[in-house]
């Protein structure tokens, strides 16, 4: 085994020398030394040739497939709840909000909807007023020495008569 002096004279990072590394095995002030150096260096010390698992790399590779698909069975039998007991208790609460406001919504149409029927059902007796169907005024006689005034047929059921004045001194509204 190499003195504690020649193996800090000697440490590179990343060394794989088996001097260096077997004597960081044995020394913890080397040790310490080392991983301020290069970290990964502990992890060489450890040495691999030794760690094996038992029964192979074959027998433990599927020992962990084992536990994994087993856990994932576990996780998979395992009843799904959705939120905490708040998320669930806002749900719940807005729901019901929405079914009572339907609810009300629901009567009240049915309200107005039996109100008008029983209006229709009763005769009024209300008075109506007559109410202006024309914005523009209507002539009933006109004198002019300029004008032509043009009469435009309608059929015999329509009480409508149809006259046209032309007249180059008539206002441009009326």
């Amino acid at each position: 085994m190499i003195s504690c002096q020649t193996f800090r004279n000697t440490l590179q990072p990343g060394t794989t020398d088996p001097s260096v590394l077997e004597h960081l095995r044995a020394c913890e002030a080397c040790l310490d030394f080392a991983i301020e150096r290069d970290p990964d260096l502990f992890f060489r010390a450890m040495g691999g040739q030794e760690l094996l698992p038992p029964g192979g790399v074959d027998s433990f590779v599927e020992e962990v497939m084992t536990q994994v698909r087993s856990r994932q069975t576990e996780t998979a039998a395992q009843p799904q709840r959705i939120g905490n007991v708040w998320q669930r208790f806002a749900v719940a609460a807005t729901l019901a909000a929405g079914i009572t406001g339907a609810a009300f919504v629901a009567q009240h149409d049915r309200a107005v909807s039996s109100m008008a029927s029983a209006s229709y059902a009763r005769p009024t007796h209300r008075t109506s007023k007559p109410v202006a169907l024309v914005t523009k005024p209507i002539i009933e006689s006109y004198e002019s020495q300029n004008y032509t005034i043009v009469e435009v047929p309608s059929d015999a059921s329509s009480d409508t008569k149809v006259v046209m004045i032309f007249d180059d001194q008539l206002p441009a509204d009326l």
